[in-house]
C-alpha cells in the first residue's frame, strides 16, 4: 500500500510541475521571443512565476502540506525559494550550455534539461525536504 501511495504522491507532483512548467515555458518563449530578452533571463522570470502555481499545487495538492500539524507555510515557502533559486540556475546554465554545445534551439535544450532538473532536483527536495511529512 505504501508503494502505491509513493507512485501516487510522485505521478501528482508530475502534474503539478508540469502545470507549473507549462507556465513557466510560455512566459519564457513570450519574454524571448516577444520582449527580445535573453533566453537566460527568460528562463528565470519564467522560473519565479511558474513556480508560485507549483508552490500552491504542491502544498494544497500533492503533498497536501496544508495541515496545521505540518510545517508553517513561512518554513515552507522559505526551503521551496532555495529549490527555486537552484532549479532556474541549473535550468538556466544547463539550457545555456547544451544550447551552445549541442547546437540546438534553446527551447529544445530547455525541455531536455527541464527533465533532468524536475526528476532529480525539484522532485527529491520538494518531497523529502520542503513537504516533509511530520513523524506521526
Amino acid at each position: 500500500m505504501d508503494k502505491r501511495k509513493s507512485v501516487y504522491t510522485f505521478a501528482k507532483a508530475q502534474l503539478s510541475a508540469f502545470s507549473g512548467g507549462i507556465v513557466d515555458y510560455l512566459v519564457m518563449v513570450t519574454c524571448t521571443e516577444l520582449l527580445h530578452i535573453h533566453y537566460t533571463i527568460s528562463i528565470a522570470i519564467g522560473g519565479i512565476i511558474g513556480a508560485v502555481v507549483n508552490f500552491s499545487v504542491n502544498r494544497y495538492w500533492t503533498f497536501t502540506a496544508n495541515k496545521a500539524s505540518e510545517s508553517p507555510v513561512g518554513n515552507q515557502l522559505l526551503k521551496f525559494i532555495f529549490v527555486v533559486a537552484g532549479s532556474i540556475m541549473l535550468k538556466s546554465s544547463g539550457t545555456y550550455l547544451f544550447t551552445n554545445w549541442l547546437n540546438l534551439d534553446y527551447k529544445i535544450t530547455r525541455i531536455m534539461v527541464d527533465i533532468i532538473v524536475s526528476l532529480s532536483f525539484n522532485y527529491v527536495l520538494q518531497k523529502y525536504w520542503v513537504f516533509k511529512k511530520s513523524p506521526q
